[in-house]
């Protein structure tokens, strides 16, 4: 099988949480493209519809399934609806995230940070654990959760959603552990600062960009649809060897310290 081959993606089903817009919307693409079937999911029913509807168009297999990831019976639905659809599950990318609070931590409360905790740690928990058994009974699967340079190194006022996202690169360390004899890989992306209405509150901050890109080796933000190569790659057989690995897609902003 040569290389470009390894990378098609023709006949696998994946399900990618926040992805009617942003980093997931981009990610969903590049599945899509490869050959994926793909179900877009976020909390609006009408967003994910639209996306859907577009890559349609496009000549793309998509479907859309509302799902806020926060809450069990939600989860619940969109794994058993997208087995009902297509009978199985290929691909889950653990994307959708929050940052509520901007702040240092000891002017945030117990209720911020259940919150943050349960949207970015408890869900991509649970709803991996929801589409393991797919994975299991048809021989493998892949996990891709996207977490945080900010889960490796500690930046200011946002030091509740830092801990979240290491906690991710951990809970995909563990899943690559403890599922790998069942042929399910598991890997962590760490974005740096990215161009999407979760950051907005820190790329339209003209002196927090300046210093950023300043001291960045690439000089500049990352476009949504820069993360997507990395995706590709380890959603498919051209990664088939890659599982429990952390990758940066930061433009050097781990190294410019």
């Amino acid at each position: 099988m040569s290389i470009k081959q390894r990378f098609d993606l023709t006949g696998k089903v994946a399900v990618i949480t926040g992805s009617s817009k942003g980093i997931g919307l981009s990610i969903a693409k590049g599945l899509a493209e490869n050959g994926a079937k793909v179900v877009i999911s976020s909390r609006k029913q009408d967003a994910v519809d639209a996306v859907a509807k577009e890559m349609q168009e496009a000549g793309f297999e998509a479907i859309g399934i509302a799902c806020h990831i926060g809450e069990a019976d939600q989860r619940e639905a969109l794994i058993a609806k997208t087995i009902e659809k297509y009978g199985r599950i290929d691909i889950l990318v653990n994307n959708a995230a929050i940052n509520p609070y901007y702040g240092p931590l000891e002017d945030s409360d117990e209720e911020v940070f259940d919150k943050v905790m349960n949207v970015n740690v408890k869900a991509p928990w649970l709803l991996s654990n929801l589409a393991q058994p797919h994975m299991k009974a048809q021989g493998g699967g892949s996990i891709i959760n996207i977490s945080s340079v900010e889960g490796i190194h500690p930046g200011f006022k946002l030091g509740l959603y830092s801990v979240t996202k290491s906690a991710l690169i951990m809970l995909s360390k563990n899943q690559a552990k403890e599922w790998g004899r069942h042929g399910i890989r598991s890997n962590a992306v760490c974005p740096g600062l990215v161009k999407t209405k979760l950051s907005q509150a820190l790329w339209s901050n003209e002196k927090m960009v300046a210093g950023y890109t300043g001291v960045v080796p690439l000089k500049r933000i990352a476009e949504p649809d820069e993360l997507a190569g990395i995706v590709m790659l380890l959603a498919s057989d051209a990664g088939s060897y890659m599982t429990g690995g952390v990758y940066t897609v930061d433009g050097g902003y781990l190294i410019s310290g």
